[in-house]
């Protein structure tokens, strides 16, 4: 079934209560909803939603790409843009050969089918990581590069995804048309964000209404996403540049009020999106069927971690002779904080009927969030209390707020 407004309510109730035992338990808030979500699945009076590609990309992930990018440090963005996009680009590059490799060599799976298991883990996914890292209350240089990194490398990651699938369903592997491809895809959906925000901050410089202010806002988030995706152009890079956008030129145009408003609200949508879409992961874990594919899961999980080591620290030993050198520690958790969930499972879920073994990398790509969100996601604030960036007490009182 769809998601209806009785659905809806009755998970936000279970994400509130959720919430508050989480906090008591001192348990990051995402591991405790998936936790909850699979509880759930068992239940008989549960309300049975399908989790879809549509569902994920067009009414969740939208709000937590527009309040991530609308609330990131840009000039410390602007300064650590090279690494930022390096790690989004190469890095997601060599993290998806080295799975895609993998699954061929030691899972037995065609090249193609291979190929696009591996482009589509590659990327950190920016709802699990920022959920995690704000709860944490990580800040500085570390947020920034973690944000910016996941926010962008979904981006480039779903560009990469279309081209690989297209490939699949017998498309010509002509070097021009892929390259016209992937920069008409790419530089559409910056343009189409970009647009999208001036027009709309330039309607929110016509009123000083705070409510007509968030509903701009809230306009500029979807339609730039809605917009892009359905133009055939990046909808993840145009919610992102207008999110950004709106930023910059809120100053003198949103009153006071406004961005008292604007933070409360954005706040608020980030953290229903964030529980939603975490609740209802943890309900299709529980009803997958890991059996069946429980071999080339098993080799999978390792293969994505091993991809991730070979993004992270070649890219960064590219700078550690500049200004933008990334210290070691700093290294250690972007690395062991590239957690995979909703936008690796939304591009698994879209996956055309003529994908060979479309059910298996479906099935497999489950099991990795599952790894990703309760291994990593229970284990990367002590690890990043041993590598001296998170507080005790800071753990300790994180809630659940992710935004």
């Amino acid at each position: 079934m769809e998601l209806s407004f009785q659905t809806g309510a009755f998970l936000l109730l279970i994400a509130a209560v959720v919430a508050m035992t989480s906090r008591r338990l001192h348990l990051p808030y995402s591991v405790g909803l998936v936790a909850a979500g699979a509880i759930l699945a068992f239940l008989p009076f549960t309300p049975r939603v399908e989790l879809t590609r549509e569902l994920i990309f067009d009414a969740l992930l939208p709000p937590l790409l527009f309040e991530a990018a609308f609330y990131i440090p840009w000039e410390q963005l602007r300064r650590d843009f090279p690494v930022i996009v390096t790690l989004a680009t190469v890095g997601v590059a060599l993290s998806a050969g080295v799975t895609a490799a993998g699954m061929h060599l030691f899972g037995g799976w065609q090249w193609m089918s291979a190929l696009i298991f591996g482009v589509l883990i590659a990327a950190t996914d920016p709802v699990a990581v920022i959920a995690t890292f704000k709860e944490a209350k990580v800040g500085g240089r570390l947020l920034v590069l973690i944000e910016g990194e996941s926010l962008l490398n979904d981006g480039t990651a779903a560009v990469a995804f279309g081209v690989v699938v297209g490939l699949a369903g017998g498309q010509q592997p002509n070097a021009l048309a892929i390259a016209m491809a992937l920069a008409i895809t790419i530089v559409g959906g910056i343009v189409c964000g970009g647009v999208i925000a001036l027009v709309a901050i330039a309607l929110v410089g016509r009123t000083d209404d705070h409510l007509v202010e968030i509903t701009f806002t809230t306009v500029a988030a979807w339609g730039s996403f809605l917009l892009a995706d359905r133009m055939g152009w990046s909808g993840v890079l145009a919610t992102i540049t207008a999110g950004i956008v709106m930023s910059q030129m809120q100053d003198g145009r949103i009153t006071a009020r406004g961005q008292e408003a604007v933070q409360a609200f954005w706040e608020y949508t980030a953290f229903v999106a964030n529980s939603m879409i975490f609740l209802l992961i943890g309900m299709h874990e529980a009803s997958q069927n890991f059996v069946a594919v429980w071999r080339p899961a098993i080799i999978a999980i390792p293969l994505v971690t091993l991809g991730r080591a070979v993004a992270i620290y070649p890219c960064c030993s590219v700078f550690a002779r500049t200004s933008l050198r990334i210290v070691s520690r700093h290294r250690h958790i972007l690395f062991w904080g590239g957690l995979r969930g909703a936008v690796a499972l939304a591009l698994a879920l879209g996956l055309p009927s003529y994908v060979p073994q479309r059910e298996g990398i479906i099935a497999v790509s489950f099991g990795v969030v599952a790894f990703s969100i309760f291994v990593q996601g229970l284990t990367i604030a002590p690890f990043g209390r041993k590598m001296g960036e998170i507080s005790p007490a800071a753990v300790e009182s994180g809630g659940a707020r992710n935004g």
